[in-house]
């Protein structure tokens, strides 16, 4: 089947913030609140930076060693683990919490670009090791979210039995009847299924966790390129930045760094995260809510749960595990434990690591070059073949529909509905009339333009309904535009952030991931789509 690959600027699109384009455009206005532009040389700069700041890569490799005891190890797999204990390895991180299913499209087109950059990174620099990581947000407690995923229009729901707290620890008990559903569902017959099916299967009905099931679903699509996956739920990762967290629940500094910083920003922006006083949740089991100090004592929002100082500091030393990062502090967590040279985000997380800037300087912990994640439109041959039929080129597709309606009707209609000419005759009248009656009567000029406004409408409105009847005579095939802007942006809205890789892999199996691998280019900055033709 024949590919062809387009690459388009973000702002072609219609679908990026003005920060995100400014920021990949290197605008001025910008340029303070990043430490290395989002390209090569960028790259290449933090990654000579780097070395300044040495992590623990003892306890990095131990931690993920257990946490890939019960894993099937691939070879690349097995290689970037033992690579990380090494000075001259670093890391390309993406991070995202554990949907169900792996959420959206986007949650696998991070990974792929973390992965790609990793590969061209080692080509540009072969005494050096770049290892992918997904960077497991395990914590995050918004089952609203992180438990739904849609396949073929229908959105999936899981309710998690009523559990609460961080999902990655919630147990799959009661998964079965919703993928016994989806199974009926999914086609065509043969061995993507056979593949799919078993591996979702495995994940979630052999696994008691959601975090282990989203390791184990995650390893199977990409283990094959070496992507190390983190759950940063660990006490060893935690006591990390321990003196971080104390800082934040005794002194709250990062309240005061990030709210001078956003300030900043927001002249020309605004801003994706604000911080709290105390930017820490209080992790327990099925518990992960917010602390807050009040009269000398910190207090679990929501719970019975409140200490004293010389207690609160003593829980933290003893059980650094139960104390879970927001936003604000995530990514201090993440360059703490990871030799991290450039961390791969959506526009939104994009949009937040350029508030924390100044947060990093303060702790003395490495700034990573910040990258827009890949976005990908991903054409099917029935698509392709629409879009061919309608002349509609890939710039075209991300118009709104009314204009491409309007585009469409303008360069095929076969009479002549407009009326601009006609208008133009009519003004020229109306100014001679205009003309005479001001010069028979000044005081006549204004009731002269009131009519030449007033005929200046009406011809509008003639014309509006001449493209109605215009419309109509090409109902066929402006239901077409209509059908091929709901295949291609369901919801109106970007495909990656509506659809589940499931349907793309019962089409295609991983040759799915690797066509989107082939065509990546991760430091273009551009958006990719991948367009299949029958022919």
């Amino acid at each position: 089947m024949p590919t062809s690959f387009t690459h388009l600027p973000y702002s072609d699109t219609g679908a990026f913030s003005h920060l995100v384009t400014d920021y990949l455009n290197k605008a001025e206005n910008i340029q303070a609140f990043y430490s290395y532009a989002p390209d090569t040389e960028g790259i290449l700069a933090a990654i000579k930076e780097r070395a300044k700041y040495p992590v623990n890569r003892k306890v990095l490799t131990e931690t993920l060693n257990r946490q890939y005891e019960k894993l099937p190890k691939h070879e690349k797999t097995e290689q970037n683990l033992k690579l990380l204990a090494e000075e001259n390895t670093y890391t390309i991180c993406t991070a995202h919490q554990p949907n169900l299913l792996t959420g959206y499209l986007y949650f696998i087109y991070k990974i792929i670009h973390a992965i790609k950059l990793a590969e061209e990174l080692k080509a540009l620099q072969p005494d050096k090791n770049f290892v992918p990581v997904y960077y497991m947000g395990s914590e995050d407690n918004d089952l609203d979210e992180l438990g739904t995923f849609r396949y073929n229009g229908d959105k999936y729901i899981w309710k998690a039995n009523g559990q609460t707290g961080a999902v990655g620890r919630m147990n799959t008990e009661g998964l079965k009847p919703l993928f016994n559903e989806l199974f009926k569902l999914f086609g065509p017959p043969g061995e993507n299924l056979d593949k799919l099916k078993d591996m979702i299967s495995k994940a979630y009905l052999q696994h008691d966790t959601v975090g282990a099931a989203t390791q184990y679903l995650v390893n199977e699509l990409f283990g094959q390129y070496g992507l190390i996956i983190l759950d940063p739920d660990e006490a060893a990762f935690k006591r990390c930045i321990l003196p971080i967290m104390t800082d934040d629940v005794l002194h709250e500094t990062a309240y005061s760094v990030v709210s001078e910083q956003i300030e900043k920003l927001s002249v020309h922006y605004k801003a994706q995260a604000h911080p709290r006083p105390i930017n820490l949740f209080y992790l327990a089991e099925q518990l992960r809510e917010r602390i807050e100090r009040k009269d000398g004592t910190w207090k679990v929002v929501n719970t019975d749960i409140s200490w004293t100082e010389a207690e609160l500091l003593q829980e933290m030393e003893a059980h650094p595990e139960r104390f879970s990062p927001n936003v604000i502090l995530r990514g201090l967590l993440q360059e703490s434990i990871l030799p991290d040279v450039a961390f791969i985000g959506g526009g939104a997380e994009v949009a937040y690591w350029l508030q924390l800037k100044t947060l990093f300087a303060h702790y003395k912990v490495f700034y990573p070059a910040i990258l827009l994640r890949q976005s990908v439109l991903w054409i099917e041959p029935t698509q392709a073949k629409l879009r061919a039929q309608l002349k509609l080129s890939i710039t075209d597709i991300f118009k709104p529909e009314v204009d491409l309606v309007r585009q469409y009707v303008l360069h095929n209609s076969t009479d002549d509905w407009q009326t601009g000419q006609e208008t133009n005759e009519i003004e020229k009248i109306l100014a001679g009339l205009k003309q005479k009656a001001s010069a028979l009567d000044p005081t006549l000029r204004g009731s002269a333009e009131a009519v030449l406004t007033k005929i200046k409408h009406q011809l509008q409105v003639l014309e509006k309904k001449m493209l109605r009847a215009e419309k109509k005579k090409m109902q066929t095939q402006l239901l077409k535009i209509n059908k091929l802007k709901s295949l291609l942006f369901p919801n109106n809205s970007l495909q990656e952030r509506v659809e589940n890789f499931s349907t793309y892999y019962l089409l295609h199996g991983n040759n799915f991931l690797d066509v989107l691998k082939d065509a990546m280019q991760p430091l273009k900055s551009q958006f990719l789509v991948v367009e299949h033709s029958a022919d």
